[in-house]
């Protein structure tokens, strides 16, 4: 990949670390519907169709013709949605979701005029390998979002740099409650991936970061025992859900079958605030009004084009937007490649 493209993948301005992000009651809340509304599947079950849109959706490619499975990539991390569509499902939090104080720290990142809250989640998972290989978040484009668009067409299309013009301005508040001793923390890879990666630190009850993940490469770091971390069994249909017999501990489940069993202490949550900045009126008009949006045709058209020009031979798919051989192809011509620095899983609690 060209070397200005990657380069441009930096956020708007460097994260920048709050603490005590939720009040306790406000966390309470939270943890009380996380705790109630599951049993939650994985990440991986709920966005993606194929490994190949996987490893679209992440960084490094695989050669032509190897055939990726789902083992390659399982990891014991769960998800929920809190809110979509600008709306809280659940009245008990909603003003978690509608957060004057996220508004102001979105507004204030950005420098802009006007933030929209859009979209809340929550991660829930006990111990864990890293959070695959770093990635950025699948931002929307003026037309294409997460309702009729899958994440790795989203995040090809950032990368490609083809789309900016319609890309919209993105913020987070991005909180974790972890208490364990074994890792647990955030890196992160603000000046790009060709440059070095730090790293949010845990123990952590309530620190979070404001962000544009959508043009930073970030991942989760390992946490909990090593032994603990990849539970056998774990299968795309695994769920998770309350350990009624151990309060506060949850249990991981395949097939109605409980494979593992996970203590209080080494449970991590995160949850992942979402709001889409408009720098000024006109900005926030344009993207009202839809007279300037994309249209799925528009978006493969302009891939073909640019595929072409490159020189790529190609049958051009019925389907593009499920086709592995088609995915597999975008996924080769852009790439960025793995970050140049790596961080290496922890395998020893913290100095004290």
């Amino acid at each position: 990949m060209n070397p200005e493209i990657i380069a441009k993948f930096r956020p708007v301005a460097p994260p920048r670390i709050i603490e005590d992000a939720y009040t306790a009651d406000q966390f309470e809340r939270l943890v009380g519907v996380v705790t109630e509304n599951g049993p939650w599947s994985l990440i991986l079950a709920q966005h993606f169709k194929t490994p190949e849109e996987v490893i679209a959706t992440t960084t490094g490619s695989v050669p032509e013709g190897f055939q990726p499975t789902w083992d390659m990539f399982l990891s014991p991390v769960f998800r929920g949605y809190l809110a979509k569509g600008s709306t809280s499902l659940y009245p008990e939090i909603e003003d978690c979701f509608l957060n004057i104080k996220f508004l102001d720290l979105a507004r204030e990142y950005w420098g802009a005029k006007y933030a929209q809250p859009e979209s809340m989640l929550f991660n829930i998972q006990g111990p864990c390998p890293m959070g695959g290989m770093p990635h950025i978040d699948g931002t929307r484009f003026r037309g294409i979002d997460m309702d009729n668009t899958p994440p790795w067409l989203m995040n090809t299309m950032c990368k490609s740099t083809l789309f900016q013009r319609w890309q919209a301005k993105k913020a987070q508040v991005i909180a974790w409650y972890y208490k364990g001793s074994v890792g647990g923390g955030f890196h992160y890879w603000p000046d790009g991936p060709a440059n070095p990666f730090k790293t949010v630190p845990a123990p952590m009850w309530g620190r979070a970061v404001v962000v544009e993940n959508e043009m930073m490469y970030h991942t989760a770091e390992a946490n909990g025992p090593e032994d603990m971390r990849r539970p056998a069994g774990l299968d795309i249909t695994s769920l998770i859900e309350p350990d009624r017999a151990h309060p506060g501990g949850w249990q991981i489940t395949t097939d109605g079958q409980v494979i593992q069993q996970i203590p209080v202490e080494e449970m991590r949550y995160l949850f992942h605030w979402n709001a889409q900045i408009f720098m000024d009126l006109d900005e926030l008009k344009l993207t009202l009004d839809h007279k300037d949006d994309l249209t799925h045709d528009q978006v493969f058209d302009t891939f073909i084009a640019d595929l072409r020009q490159r020189g790529h031979t190609f049958e051009v798919p019925s389907d593009p937007m499920y086709d592995p051989a088609f995915i597999g192809l975008l996924t080769r011509v852009y790439d960025h490649g793995y970050p140049t620095h790596m961080p290496t899983e922890p395998l020893s609690p913290l100095a004290a």
